[in-house]
């Protein structure tokens, strides 16, 4: 369960904080306390949650290029953090084909910059503590097997932005056995670990190529939804639920350092990994005002996988993160927010009790 008095005053140093988990992430840590900078390149959608909920309000932003390593480390410098959380990533499959250089150059670069920035940072006295690399659920070699994969399975990844990924887990690895080695813990005081949740869903989202936001487009305009890919199964969870594990991961990080420092799956429960078209369907009903669907026929797309499960065994024994929000709610709390976006509500207010609400459930649960 998350500590709300660990949180309290944590200097958090977050990059990628304008996107969707981001922006959902800054809210959060506010609510707790937390004393929360963002290194990131202005928000990449429009609308963004970002925006919508007013972030930049209730944080310190630097609004640059993760690739620009010596500003990455003059703004680290500056804001002194306890925990570092890397999210900064160009983060769309379909994205990695049309532009798979950049693609490798910020997910690759942009990972190795942030560890670099850490390790100059901690040698200069910087009291870093946890650093956390979210990568994806996408990083693993699939096969296309019927179980979840699980943190020791192989890394791989065809398309460019899952290979991206992959090697940063690598890049990962690479700086926790050569630069901030558990076993010489002591001198240098950084715990760094690498989290791989499913496909995150929710309110905010407005990223292209995804399919809530394609869902939300589609409705919110009077659209039939368009289907590309109706057969592909993925571990689908609410927002809230991975970002739950990334907050329980870094206390245990901060509080019991290497023994925690290693990869870590954060995804939904077996009955809520579903087809592409058992979401839509559902959704559509949900929305209810005539929402329909069409699927695209003879349609070609890039190479995409049409299985992916995760194993979450490990943090569900050894964090004792369970997912809450199953996908129904989590679906229930799209059209929520969603609902309150086109009647033109405070969403910042409505993510903050979506938020007070999963917390209430998290205690109801146990966990």
């Amino acid at each position: 369960m998350v500590d709300l008095d660990f949180w309290k005053n944590k200097k958090v140093f977050i990059t990628g904080h304008t996107g969707f988990k981001g922006s959902w992430l800054c809210l959060w840590l506010y609510l707790m306390g937390a004393k929360v900078t963002g290194y990131s390149l202005k928000p990449p959608t429009n609308p963004s949650l970002f925006e919508l909920c007013k972030i930049d309000e209730l944080v310190s932003s630097h609004f640059t290029d993760i690739r620009n390593k010596d500003q990455l480390i003059r703004s680290m410098f500056d804001s002194s953090p306890d925990i570092v959380i890397h999210m900064a990533a160009q983060p769309i499959v379909r994205a990695s084909y049309k532009n798979p250089v950049e693609t490798f150059e910020i997910n690759m670069m942009g990972t190795v910059n942030v560890l670099e920035a850490v390790r100059i940072v901690s040698k200069e006295g910087m009291p870093i503590q946890a650093v956390l690399n979210i990568t994806t659920d996408k990083c693993y070699q699939n096969l296309e097997w019927p179980w979840g994969y699980r943190e020791n399975d192989r890394l791989g990844g065809h398309d460019p932005y899952s290979n991206s990924k992959a090697c940063s887990e690598l890049i990962t690895d690479s700086y926790r056995n050569a630069v901030f080695v558990p076993n010489e813990y002591k001198r240098h005081g950084v715990a760094l670990a690498s989290a791989r949740a499913g496909n995150v869903i929710g309110g905010g989202d407005w990223a292209a190529d995804r399919l809530i936001p394609d869902c939300i487009r589609s409705v919110l305009n009077g659209d039939k939804i368009k289907i590309r890919f109706p057969k592909a199964v993925r571990p689908w969870q609410y927002v809230l639920e991975p970002l739950h594990g990334y907050l329980m991961l870094l206390q245990r990080l901060c509080k019991e350092g290497p023994e925690f420092a290693e990869a870590w799956n954060f995804g939904p429960n077996d009955e809520d990994i579903r087809t592409v078209h058992w979401i839509v369907k559902q959704y559509c009903q949900k929305w209810g005002r005539n929402a329909t669907y069409v699927i695209e026929e003879n349609i070609k797309n890039p190479i995409e996988a049409h299985l992916l499960k995760l194993d979450c065994s490990k943090a569900k024994q050894r964090l004792n993160w369970y997912p809450v929000w199953d996908l129904n709610t989590a679906i229930d709390k799209i059209i929520e927010w969603t609902s309150a976006y086109e009647k033109k509500q405070d969403l910042r207010q409505i993510s903050i009790n979506q938020i007070e609400e999963y917390i209430k459930d998290v205690k109801k649960h146990g966990h």
